[in-house]
């Protein structure tokens, strides 16, 4: 396999890992060229997971700042999969968007 070829996989695997980092912001995500709606759906949904992590351990004490990222992740997601359904999320802290949130089946 050439090397061309491996790019998009691992484009897409950074993206998922660390899209902080690749994208800067959620609405970077939203503009981004060269990614499907699809792709976008699952970056924002990582993201979120990860954001949603950070905010649980701030709530039980652990240092760090207080933003308003997960609002602007899931407004971006909005943006995208159209209006989200917020009755579709796990009980637990983390919440988790079910991929019905998201309008996927």
């Amino acid at each position: 396999m050439s090397e061309e070829a491996d790019k998009p996989p691992e484009r897409m695997q950074r993206a998922l890992l660390e899209p902080e980092t690749v994208f800067g912001s959620p609405e970077n995500v939203v503009s981004a060229d060269g990614y499907s709606r699809q792709e976008k759906i699952e970056i924002l949904r990582q993201w979120d997971y990860q954001a949603t992590e950070e905010a649980v351990a701030l709530e039980e004490g652990m240092p760090g700042d207080d933003t308003d990222l997960l609002r602007r992740i899931l407004k971006a997601l909005g943006e995208i999969a159209g209006p989200l359904d917020m009755e579709w999320t796990s009980p637990a802290k983390q919440h988790g968007l079910s991929r019905r949130t998201t309008g996927e089946k």
